[in-house]
């Protein structure tokens, strides 16, 4: 049997790679093509500069590094929706998951972080 695979489309030879698994793969199995999301490195980054911020800016010391990422992404302009609770009692926000951005946003959501680090006196350590 085949197993799952992703394959980043940057050269030839990744291309045919992909082309034989799709050849190898069984009927009924499913073929995604989608731009690129965040690399490891991108993520690395992103963490450790929450940390930095949550670290050295004593009013974001009292949110989690989730909450503080979900803040950024807010600024970057991120969607969010609201749900109904299922009592009907009010609603309740989704969204604002970083792994969906592809590359260059996740860049664009560094930098808003370097950017609002730099404006409060954060000194940020090289993550990678």
């Amino acid at each position: 049997m085949v197993a799952k695979h992703t394959v980043h489309l940057r050269t030839q030879r990744n291309r045919d790679y992909a082309k034989g698994l799709i050849d190898q793969a069984p009927d009924g199995w499913v073929v995604r093509l989608a731009e690129e999301t965040r690399s490891d490195r991108q993520n690395a980054r992103l963490w450790a500069s929450i940390a930095e911020i949550q670290r050295q800016i004593p009013e974001m010391a009292s949110y989690s590094a989730e909450d503080i990422k979900t803040r950024f992404m807010h600024a970057l302009g991120a969607e969010m929706r609201f749900l109904p609770a299922l009592e009907g009692q009010g609603n309740f926000p989704i969204g604002f998951r970083s792994s969906i951005l592809t590359v260059e946003q996740f860049g664009a959501l560094i930098e808003l972080i370097n950017e609002y680090g730099a404006r409060h006196g954060v000194r940020f350590r090289d993550s990678t």
